[in-house]
C-alpha cells in the first residue's frame, strides 16, 4: 500500500485504534492530523507516531461541533495542501442497562458517534469533490450488528448502526464524485476504551474472558483493525464503496 502525498484526518486518533491507523498511514507514506478533545494526549501521540514533527499534526477540539471539523480541514490544507482520506473514529462504549440510561447518556453517544461522523464528512466532502475522488472509512462496531447479551448497550449499538447507515447512504450519493465510503465493524479489542469504566485489574480479567468467544480464539488488537482501515483506504479497495466490513475474529460468522 502506498500513501506517499496523500493526507489523512483521523478523529479520536489519540489513542488505541486511530493511534495505531495514524502509526501506519505515515509508515506508508502519508501525512497525518488527528483529533480528540484531550490537548496533552494527542501531544504525546503526535511525538510518538512522528517525533520529527512533519508528517502529524493535530487539532484537539470536541467533534460535535462542525466548527472542529472545519479547523481539522483547514489545518490540513494549510500543512499538506489536500484531505484525501478521513476516518472517522470517535467512540464511547459504557455497557449499561437499557433502563438505567440518562438523558445526558444518550445524547453523549449521539454527539460523540453520529455527529462525529456527520460534521467532520461534511467538512471534507467538499475537498474531496474538488479533487475528483476521497476516501472515508468510518469505525462502526459488531455491536451494530449483533447485540451481546454480556455488555448491554442498546443506546452505543443504535448510535453505531446510525454510523453504519450513514456509510451505505454517503457511499450511494458521493460514488458520483468517486469518493468511497466504507466502515469497518470490529468485536472486541483491546484498547484503552475499557479503562473508562473498569478499574486495571477488571480490564485485564475481563478482556481475557472475551477471546473464547471469538471464533479465532483471541480479542482484536489495534493492528488487526488499522490493517483493514488501511485496505479499505487504499487503491487496492478502488471498487469497494458501501461496504461494512466485520473485522471481528469470526464473530459475526457464528449461527445462534
Amino acid at each position: 500500500m502506498n500513501f506517499v502525498n496523500k493526507t489523512v484526518i483521523i478523529t479520536g486518533g489519540g489513542s488505541g485504534i486511530g493511534k495505531k491507523a495514524a502509526e501506519l498511514f505515515v509508515k506508508f507514506g502519508a501525512n497525518v492530523i488527528i483529533n480528540g478533545r484531550n490537548d496533552k494526549k494527542l501531544q504525546t501521540a503526535v511525538n510518538d507516531i512522528d517525533p520529527s514533527g512533519k508528517k502529524v499534526s493535530y487539532v484537539s477540539g470536541d467533534i460535535s461541533l462542525p466548527d472542529t471539523s472545519k479547523k481539522l480541514v483547514k489545518k490540513a490544507i494549510e500543512l499538506f495542501g489536500s484531505v484525501d482520506i478521513l476516518v472517522n473514529n470517535t467512540g464511547k462504549f459504557v455497557p449499561t442497562d437499557f433502563l438505567n440510561y440518562q438523558p445526558d447518556d444518550i445524547q453523549s453517544y449521539l454527539d460523540t458517534i453520529v455527529k462525529g461522523t456527520v460534521y467532520p464528512s461534511q467538512a471534507v466532502i467538499p475537498e474531496m469533490k474538488k479533487a475528483g475522488k476521497g476516501v472515508i472509512i468510518n469505525t462502526g462496531s459488531m455491536w451494530a450488528l449483533n447485540p451481546v447479551e454480556a455488555t448491554p448497550s442498546a443506546i452505543y449499538s443504535a448510535a453505531m448502526a446510525a454510523r453504519h447507515a450513514l456509510t451505505k447512504n454517503m457511499a450511494l450519493e458521493f460514488a458520483k464524485d468517486q469518493i468511497r465510503v466504507n466502515a469497518v465493524a470490529p468485536s472486541v479489542v483491546e484498547t484503552p476504551i475499557y479503562n473508562n469504566f473498569l478499574s486495571k485489574d477488571e480490564v485485564s480479567k475481563v478482556l481475557n474472558s472475551f477471546n473464547d468467544f471469538h471464533p479465532l480464539g483471541r480479542n482484536g488488537q489495534t493492528i488487526d483493525v488499522a490493517n483493514a482501515i488501511l485496505f479499505l483506504a487504499s487503491d487496492e479497495s478502488a471498487w469497494t464503496t458501501g461496504v461494512i466490513l466485520p473485522v471481528d475474529g469470526g464473530v459475526t460468522s457464528r449461527i445462534r
